[in-house]
């Protein structure tokens, strides 16, 4: 329950975050402001999303490995190679929705 509540406010802060300036263009009075203002808003939710979730994935992984080399210290160097391959998967996740991001933000 304490996860869904982290996630629900830092969801909401990326947006707020990202709404203000949306509005600011709209008020404005710009026929593509509010065009503008939505793809900053997706490009932030996106971030925020990606970022999330490869923290949660990186957590697991990294605390699944480190209980199975707790109960077995011998095992380390044939848990240590995998896990690092998993984390960087994980973490090419992220840096794809950054590059979209920033592809987003090249339209505005």
């Amino acid at each position: 329950m304490k996860k869904l509540q982290i996630f629900l406010t830092l969801f909401v802060g990326a947006l707020i975050v990202n709404l203000i300036p949306s509005l600011a263009l709209a008020a404005e009075g710009e026929a593509a402001g509010s065009a503008a203002g939505m793809i900053g808003l997706g490009a932030g939710i996106a971030i925020s999303g990606a970022a999330f979730g490869c923290g949660m994935g990186q957590g697991r992984a990294v605390a699944a490995a480190m209980e199975s080399i707790g109960r077995n210290p011998n095992s380390a160097d044939r848990i240590q190679t995998p896990m690092i391959i998993g984390l960087a998967m994980i973490e090419s996740l992220g840096i794809y929705a950054l590059v979209i991001a920033f592809f987003l933000q090249g339209k505005i």
